[in-house]
């Protein structure tokens, strides 16, 4: 099976990442978070053993 030549390809994976990077991430990242970060602490969860019908 033969190997694809990887010049073409190279330039165009460069020409995407250079779009991606310089035109579309920063209006990706310019959109406002829906849910915030909480800054409340969490508690420990009380966790009760299984009642086993066999013990």
């Amino acid at each position: 099976m033969p190997q694809l030549n990887p010049t073409p390809w190279f330039l165009i994976m460069l020409l995407t990442w250079f779009t991606f990077t310089v035109a579309m991430q920063p209006k990706i990242l310019s959109f406002l978070q829906t849910n915030s970060p909480s800054t409340k602490t969490t508690l420990p969860h009380k966790t009760t053993p299984w009642p086993w019908p066999w013990t």
